[in-house]
């Protein structure tokens, strides 16, 4: 009887060290849990950036206003019968 009682705190040693230290223990499942959460969490601020972006493409397609706003920023557009200035700041002089 002691043999048998000896043996089943043997197998249940064993099966504690399998349950938090072994393959797919709990010690790996927490990590994967905290890499899940972060990689969720970059998902996110993707899918808001994506969003941005269709927004912005749609805008272009359709109106004309953001397609002119982004040729003059980036382009230098500069209407007919507009005048542009350019203001350059000159060196200080001591």
């Amino acid at each position: 009887m002691k043999l048998f009682i000896a043996s089943l705190c043997v197998l249940l040693i064993l099966l504690q060290y399998r349950l938090w230290w072994g393959v797919n223990g709990l010690h790996e499942y927490f990590s994967l849990v905290e890499q899940i959460h972060t990689q969720q969490q970059s998902n996110q601020k993707l899918v808001e950036r994506n969003k941005v972006l269709k927004e912005e493409i749609a805008n272009l397609q359709t109106g004309t206003e953001a397609l002119e706003e982004r040729a003059r920023n980036e382009l230098g557009l500069v209407k007919e019968g507009e005048t542009f200035y350019r203001v350059v700041r000159g060196k200080k002089k001591p």
